[in-house]
């Protein structure tokens, strides 16, 4: 996986292994991140009331490793920065690659990924909504708890399982890795 950029550090990641792959789920700054749609009051109140209900993240932010716009997860990222969290759980991704599409939600729309990109970089968001992205092997049910969300900490040990979209293949031996602790070194 190729490094974070500058964004004033990630104090943790969480691996995932499964026949020889590794999926990576990140801890960012939240100020770190763009967003390039706008978003829907009723579903920013409703994703805030499950996030509380649920005391943790289920899902990571899907987001372009260089850039760092958001592709997926807009209420998410809206409701932690609303409820005061400064990290959010993310799935970094290379959203140049061709294995990542962008569809309209709407039929009869059409929306690109040079579209997405020029939103999030100037800040011209896209009506909510907009774009539906295709992400190969999407992790679910990481379940980040809330509390570690708060404030940068190197003592907590988590064991997580997400389960992938692709195949309905789950990802096991996901560990917390802290301090002093590299992406491409393998361990507890």
């Amino acid at each position: 996986m190729r490094s974070l950029p500058e964004t004033g550090g990630f104090f943790g990641y969480w691996r995932a292994h499964e026949e020889g792959e590794r999926m990576t789920i990140t801890l960012v700054p939240i100020n770190a991140l763009r967003q390039h749609e706008q978003i829907l009051n009723e579903n920013l109140m409703r994703v805030q009331r499950d996030l509380v209900q649920d005391g943790m993240v289920k899902d990571p932010i899907i987001v372009d490793q260089r850039t760092m716009v958001i592709l997926d997860g807009h209420h998410r990222y809206n409701a932690l920065k609303r409820m005061g969290y400064k990290y959010v759980p993310v799935y970094l991704v290379d959203y140049s690659s061709d294995q990542i599409g962008v569809t309209a939600w709407r039929a009869g729309e059409h929306v690109t990924k040079a579209e997405v990109m020029r939103a999030g970089l100037t800040g011209h968001l896209m009506p909510a909504k907009t774009s539906r992205h295709v992400v190969p092997d999407r992790p679910h049910g990481v379940d980040v708890p809330l509390a570690v969300l708060k404030e940068k900490s190197h003592d907590d040990k988590l064991h997580l399982e997400p389960h992938r979209q692709h195949a309905g293949r789950r990802a096991s031996a996901l560990q917390h890795k802290s301090r002093g602790s590299h992406p491409g070194k393998a361990g507890g």
